[in-house]
């Protein structure tokens, strides 16, 4: 399963299938969500949305496996396929070495390794904070929004970022000509796709709120210290959890291209995401120790919206109890935003 043939330049002989089948249903879907907020028909911009929502959800987890090489042989071949989808996704403004390197960080110092925690500088401006919670509780994911936004204006304020001021300033454009050509076309673009957009970073963080128990260091603009050798494998994986969408139907994990099965994510990072599903049955069995369900997790994002703001869930803590109820989980720790 695992053998690589020599003429292929997928990394494994298996995942031909199954990448391009995933591959080709983000390409269609991404262009028939585009065509159908266009439309003049109300009912086909409603249905198109959700599909243009989920496009981009997909490309951010096939750039999540290109992070990890898990797609092509090629690492050329992997980022080329992530600098498309990056557009797919609206992050073409992030560059994909540095989406790798923090998302590496994350992996080897067992840790979320940002380049600076927004916390306390949201704590010292109350007006803003008190804005962004009103957004959050009318579940606008303003949060996210503020940390996609500062991937475009953390390289005018921070020298070590100035490298990809050019990246930046290009893609604003490209995608300005983009917006104003299909604006051109139909209005409703400016109204659907903001929509399409927020829908899909309030998927991506449902998904990644809750997946773990970690500690954060501000060291994504310095060399590993000591702080990374803190944690062990043990720590790891009792501190990662995998929040299924659905124990009894376990194809619908594949709508998050089965991300959710975090713990034999980090216990095998190499792994496609076509065998998590597998590796995890034959991993974990029915040991469901660090497994959190749907049913729950919604609860949890539902009633702490607000509070998830400002809140660094402690480490080890008995996440279980309630199942997973009072896990008030982490906001701003997507792999996009490499910052």
């Amino acid at each position: 399963m695992t053998a690589r043939n020599t003429f292929s330049i997928w990394r494994y002989e298996d995942s031909m299938l199954p990448n391009l089948l995933a591959l080709s249903y983000i390409v269609l879907a991404y262009g028939l969500g585009l065509y159908g907020i266009l439309s003049p028909l109300l009912w086909l911009n409603l249905l198109a949305v959700p599909l243009l929502a989920h496009s981009m959800v997909m490309a951010a987890y096939f750039i999540h496996e290109c992070a990890h090489e898990s797609v092509f042989k090629d690492r050329r071949h992997n980022r080329w396929l992530s600098e498309l989808l990056l557009w797919v996704c609206g992050s073409s403004y992030s560059d994909f070495d540095d989406i790798k390197r923090k998302h590496n960080r994350h992996h080897s110092d067992r840790a979320d390794i940002v380049s600076f925690d927004f916390r306390p500088r949201l704590m010292a401006y109350p007006k803003t904070l008190k804005f962004i919670q009103a957004l959050e509780w009318a579940y606008i994911p303003a949060l996210e929004v503020l940390m996609h936004a500062l991937v475009i204006v953390l390289p005018f304020v921070k020298t070590s970022r100035k490298s990809r001021r050019a990246r930046v300033v290009l893609f604003v454009l490209l995608r300005a000509l983009f917006f104003i050509g299909l604006a051109s076309v139909s209005w409703k673009v400016l109204l659907f796709y903001p929509i399409a957009y927020l829908l899909f970073l309030t998927v991506m963080r449902f998904m990644d709120v809750h997946q773990h128990t970690y500690e954060l260091f501000e060291t994504l603009d310095q060399k590993r210290g000591p702080e990374a050798r803190l944690r062990d494998r043990e720590f790891e994986h009792h501190n990662t959890y995998s929040n299924l969408l659905s124990e009894r139907h376990p194809w619908l994990n594949l709508l998050v291209l089965n991300f959710c099965y975090h713990n034999v994510h980090h216990d095998q990072q190499a792994q496609p995401w076509y065998r998590l599903r597998r590796l995890h049955e034959q991993i974990y069995g029915d040991d469901e120790r660090q497994v959190l369900t749907f049913r729950h997790l919604i609860k949890s994002y539902h009633r702490y919206r607000v509070p998830r703001i400002l809140n660094s869930d402690p480490i080890n803590m008995d996440v279980k109890q309630h199942e997973g109820e009072t896990f008030i989980g982490v906001d701003g720790v997507s792999f996009l935003t490499a910052h």
